[in-house]
């Protein structure tokens, strides 16, 4: 942004820049613009936390004063452009709203858009799925004869234009074709149904970022205009450095590794004795509690529950590894716009897809369609409540949905996954899922009083609970 801002200033009349429909406050806060611009404050959400209020800073880049500067910028950049006097440029497209070009003049673009009108349709409005065709049936509805605007319900606002509606604005404004973005394309571009007049595609799409989000495997486009012609200048990616997701710093990144192994040299400390001393104590440890009294039973009881809590928390260090390993910035979850099961190509989506039980879902994306099948619910206005960050970051650039009580749906965590929520569900589990660590424990603390000592077991690398 700083970049293109940069070229702006020192080429301000060789060079223009139109507003998107991420450029706008509610878009910066779900995605992770915001996260990237300013600090946030960190508070204690764990039992393993001191109870007292810690405050603590993590500046991904800038401040929160950067971040409403650029809030604030995006509000002044100009909505559309018209290109030598033929070409209508705008990120999104038209609207039921706008006549006449002029009528772009009279609205007040230094405001957030909405979730309906014009300044909104500029931003989110497409282009019917099956543009120039829309009377003939096939994978979407047709349409009646006449149909220019019908609602959008893959953005969840705004609407789709039809052929006609295109045909319509162009006619009425002496424009030759609509060029926007907003949408990936597999080639980079499409031209779409040619007008009747001027035999020119009414609508071209162009998408410039190449293999969108690591996994589209589509190629970028720019579109040349030079001596009244019009020139398509096509591109694939080039590798790029591997990044950790939501800015996580390498050091956040390695806590669940080295967790998991403390937690393993925790219970291998503690497994001082083989399998058969720990029987053969129990009938002497027996007689030894009736001995004791009930404050060496209590004492017993404390050391086997924290034996059992080593045990827990060495099981949520490995699926927090597995889930840094698996670190991906794709969320889906639930199904598609047009009914369709989420997993009708075979993908995981749900509530399991991001998270310790799901896959790497890249590994699952093999084509430019599964890849817009997946991320077509990302491609919504989004509807959220902001959540409070924590000090691990949730690998998954998403924030969860929340019902009107506050519960996360699809049955995940409050706010992504997180080492604080993951180490107290997992302390809180049910104790017939620790059983095995639960009879080390108690085998050990009946054991701690007579002294035996055996060779412990040799650290392992994984399933030590």
């Amino acid at each position: 942004l700083l970049y293109l801002y940069t070229l702006k200033i020192n080429f301000p009349t060789r060079f223009t820049l139109l507003r998107g429909n991420h450029e706008c406050r509610h878009l910066t806060e779900y995605f992770t613009f915001k996260r990237e611009c300013k600090p946030f404050l960190l508070l204690p959400s764990s039992p393993f936390l001191p109870h007292e209020p810690i405050f603590l800073t993590r500046l991904h880049k800038y401040s929160e004063a950067v971040y409403e500067k650029c809030i604030e910028s995006f509000c002044a950049l100009p909505l559309g452009a018209i290109v030598d006097g033929r070409f209508f440029c705008v990120h999104g497209g038209i609207s039921p709203e706008l006549l006449k070009v002029e009528d772009m003049r009279r609205l007040n673009r230094f405001m957030e858009p909405g979730s309906h009108g014009l300044l909104c349709d500029l931003l989110w409005a497409d282009p019917y799925p099956s543009f120039g065709h829309e009377s003939e049936s096939g994978a979407h509805p047709a349409l009646a004869p006449g149909t220019t605007f019908v609602h959008n319900q893959t953005r969840g606002c705004s609407f789709f234009y039809t052929y006609e509606a295109a045909c319509q604005f162009l006619e009425r404004n002496g424009l030759l074709g609509i060029i926007r973005g907003h949408e990936a394309q597999n080639d980079g571009y499409t031209m779409y149904r040619k007008t009747p007049s001027k035999k020119f595609p009414s609508v071209i799409t162009i998408f410039s970022a190449p293999n969108y989000l690591d996994v589209y495997r589509n190629r970028g486009a720019v579109l040349k205009y030079q001596n009244k012609n019009i020139t398509i200048r096509q591109y694939n990616s080039s590798p790029h450095p591997y990044w950790l997701p939501n800015f996580m710093d390498a050091f956040t990144w390695s806590l669940p590794f080295v967790g998991a192994k403390i937690a393993e040299m925790l219970l291998a400390v503690l497994s001082v004795c083989s399998q058969e001393e720990l029987v053969d104590s129990e009938s002497d440890s027996e007689d030894e509690e009736t001995k004791a009294g009930p404050d060496a039973a209590a004492r017993r009881q404390q050391i086997k529950s924290k034996i059992i809590a080593v045990g827990r928390m060495q099981r949520v260090f490995q699926l927090l590894r597995e889930e840094a390993e698996n670190a991906t910035e794709l969320n889906v979850d639930g199904p598609m716009s047009d009914g369709t099961p989420a997993n009708a190509s075979g993908l995981a989506f749900g509530p399991n897809a991001l998270t310790v039980q799901g896959i790497q879902i890249n590994r699952s994306i093999h084509n430019f369609t599964e890849a817009r099948h997946s991320d077509i619910l990302n491609e919504r206005l989004p509807e959220f409540a902001q959540t409070q960050q924590t000090i691990f970051p949730a690998p998954s650039m998403r924030v969860l949905h929340t019902t009107r009580s506050g519960t996360p749906t699809g049955g995940t965590m409050p706010g992504g996954l997180n080492m604080e929520y993951l180490i107290k569900k997992t302390l809180e589990e049910d104790e017939e899922q620790g059983s095995m660590v639960e009879r080390l424990a108690d085998s050990i603390a009946r054991v701690r009083k007579a002294g035996v000592l055996g060779k412990p077991e040799p650290l392992k690398r994984h399933g030590t609970a």
